[in-house]
Formats: structure tokens, sequence, C-alpha cells
């Protein structure tokens, strides 16, 4: 029994790896061996490794980025993910796939239910909805994860980032007005691992269905930013005031959904998965941090 995992430097795969027991057969997977940006790699490797179950954790998140090149974005979240799956299900595996809360255009007045219409209104989301629709299609046996606001201890991500920037800054303005679930993305992985093993021991129960995976309690970034420098400055690190704006003021090419909390309610039920809230595991990173 392996698990395969398209991906190696993200912060997910890394958070995967840390988190895995050693009992745990994982094998991650990037360049040169690699590359959803070439058709065909993924699907190759999966043939050549003939893995029991695979996790995606391989994307491109660059959002504004996929504005400028909606192609290669679609290459990479889509196209790679599809051919992935197939190969995945002609070799008898399992597939994973984490996908975003940036399918949702952020209308809603209440938590995002996974049954809701999606209305991505950027190319980033609309690619991340097209390669859950292209995984729908080749592989029935699979999970889509829909997480939010993934930070950790590696990679580039909203908590580094502000930490960063207290360093130099004694104020930072943050923007208040799009609310989400921050999610650790070391919680996320040891979710991950555990509905892995679930399937691994033959338990096919809620698997073809799509759920939401993110922290637990909602909040705007301006709200995220106070309450990291709150804990950061109990340790006695630079803590920089928050000045809170609208989106308005922070323009960017791409669109945010205003609105993207996820109601995670459905994975609690048919798996028992909650993860925890901000509050709690902002703190539990930073002494990490600290060492």
């Amino acid at each position: 029994m392996s698990i395969l995992v398209l991906g190696r430097s993200g912060q997910l795969a890394t958070a995967l790896a840390e988190v895995a027991s050693s009992s745990t057969p994982l094998r991650l997977a990037g360049r040169p061996e690699l590359d959803m940006a070439e058709e065909g790699s993924a699907a190759a490797l999966i043939e050549a490794t003939s893995p029991s179950l695979v996790i995606n954790t391989a994307t491109r998140t660059a959002v504004d980025q996929a504005e400028a090149e909606p192609a290669a974005a679609h290459r990479i979240n889509a196209e790679a993910v599809g051919e992935a799956a197939a190969a995945a299900h002609s070799v008898g595996a399992s597939f994973v796939h984490v996908s975003t809360d940036y399918v949702f255009d952020g209308s809603a007045g209440a938590p995002w239910t996974e049954d809701r219409p999606v209305a991505p209104l950027n190319s980033y989301g609309r690619s991340k909805l097209a390669g859950e629709e292209a995984l729908r299609r080749a592989n029935p046996d699979h999970l889509i994860l829909r997480t939010s606001w993934l930070y950790g201890a590696t990679g580039q991500n909203f908590v580094l980032t502000m930490l960063r920037l207290a360093q130099s800054r004694p104020e930072v303005r943050v923007v208040d007005d799009q609310r989400g679930c921050p999610t650790e993305v070391g919680d996320l992985a040891r979710a991950l691992l555990a509905l892995a093993q679930r399937r691994l021991g033959g338990d096919r129960a809620g698997w073809g269905e799509t759920y939401h995976l993110a922290g637990s309690e909602a909040c705007s970034w301006a709200e995220f930013a106070q309450a990291l420098f709150a804990e950061a400055g109990s340790l006695g690190w630079p803590a920089a005031r928050v000045v809170p704006i609208p989106s308005a003021d922070y323009p960017t090419p791409a669109r945010r959904p205003l609105y993207s909390v996820l109601d995670c309610s459905k994975a609690e039920r048919q798996f028992g998965l909650t993860l925890p809230g901000f509050r709690e595991a902002v703190p539990k990173l930073l002494r990490r941090l600290q060492g």
C-alpha cells in the first residue's frame, strides 16, 4: 500500500512529509520526475509507480499571475489533474485532490456548503473548478477537499509575510472586508493522511464526493493579522499595528471573493474531522517557529 504525493516543495507537500509517521509509505514527487506543466508527466509517473492512492498537492497558486497567464494555470490546475486522475483510475488508485474556496463568488451571507452554486471570480478559481470537474469525470474513487487561506511554517503565506513586515514596519495595512477560514497546513496534512489511511484500510464510505475542510474559525485578513501580532507580541517578537482597509484600497489583478467562509459540517459528519481554528493553531505555530 503506497501513497504518491504529487508535489514536493509546496507548503502542503512539505507538511505531509513532516507529519507522516514512519509507517506511512509516502512518496513525494516533484521536478524533474514530475512536471505538471508538461502534458503526460503526471500520468507517466503514476503508471510507472502504480500507487494505491494519490494525493494531489501540486497547484499553481499565484492568483494574480493567473490573470495574466490563464492557460498556464489551466494546464496545471485542470488538464494535469484530469490526466493524473485517469492514470490513477487505470492502475486502481484512489485520488485525493485539494481545491479552493475561490470556486465561489463570495456573495453568500452564510458559510458555503458543498452544494451551493460555484461561480469563480478569477482565472485561478476557474482553473481549480475545471480541475474538480476533470477529476470527477476521470476517477470515481476520489475525494475533493476544498480548503482556504493556508498558512504554516514554510513557503509563502500570510503569516510569514506579516511576521516579516513587522520587523521593519510599525504598522501594516490589511484588508478587512474579505472573510474566510485560515487553515494551518499541518492540521490539514494530518486530516489528509487520516483520510488516506481509512481508504487504504478498505473504507469507501463517503468517497466520490466533495467536502470542505478548513480551519473552524472565520475572520477577516485584518482580524487574522491582529490575532497574529497579539500572540507574537506576547513572545517578545516585533508586532506591527494593523490598519484595517477595504479591498478597494488594495487593488489586485484578480478579484477575490469577499465572503468565502466554508461550511465544513459535512466532513465532520462523514469523517469526524474538525480542524482547529486560528486562535488555537497560531500560538502552536509561533512556538514552533521560535524553536
